[in-house]
């Protein structure tokens, strides 16, 4: 199931980027360099440091053309129809959600200490994001736009570790872990939540002080 879930979030990740791609007017070529980048930079990242070889997307084909499919699937449906003005944010949820889980599972399964396992974790979820982002040109990325992003991330990672110490199975606690950051993205998505930026900190103290 987990294997399962992974594709899930990296077909999510891979729409996301064609998505990102069509927003900055890339050509299709792009839309696929996007869809690539934003599916494996994650885990490519979490395996070089777990010194994990090989990478775990050059043995799984599988992985590969479920990308291959999602990404020029999703690029044929943006040449004939358009779609809603946050479909890139939600699909980028579901990656988010479900990469983080896969990342904790991961370094757990490596013998992490807890605190690394939670900061291999957000890596794995928010690395394909970052990338995403800067080939598109948009700066700062998402991850330092909505605050929400990594937190939720972070709570999913730390829902998943929590799960696995007491004993949970695995396939319960990944269920569990991705609704958690899945629900945390899209709610402060959707009510529009964000932590208080240091500007609206200040103002506060100057009028406490006043």
């Amino acid at each position: 199931m987990l294997h399962v879930l992974y594709l899930i979030g990296v077909a999510a990740f891979a729409a996301s980027g064609v998505l990102a791609a069509y927003r900055a007017n890339m050509d299709p070529f792009g839309g696929l360099v996007l869809a690539f980048a934003a599916s494996i930079s994650g885990g490519t990242l979490r395996d070089l440091i777990l010194d994990r070889r090989p990478l775990y997307w050059t043995h799984d084909w599988v992985l590969l053309t479920v990308i291959i499919c999602v990404g020029v699937g999703t690029i044929v449906y943006l040449r004939f129809w358009s779609l809603p003005r946050k479909s890139l944010l939600v699909v980028d949820a579901i990656g988010l959600s479900v990469v983080t889980v896969i990342g904790a599972r991961a370094a757990i399964s490596a013998g992490a200490t807890p605190l690394a396992v939670i900061i291999l974790a957000v890596l794995t979820g928010v690395a394909g994001e970052v990338l995403r982002d800067v080939l598109c040109g948009e700066f700062p990325p998402l991850l330092l736009r909505e605050d929400v992003y990594a937190i939720a991330a972070l709570a999913g990672a730390c829902c998943y570790l929590l799960m696995d110490r007491l004993g949970a199975g695995a396939n319960p606690a990944a269920v569990v872990s991705a609704g958690l950051v899945f629900a945390l993205r899209m709610g402060a998505l959707y009510l529009g939540l964000h932590l208080p930026r240091p500007q609206q900190l200040r103002g506060r103290g100057r009028e406490d002080a006043g």
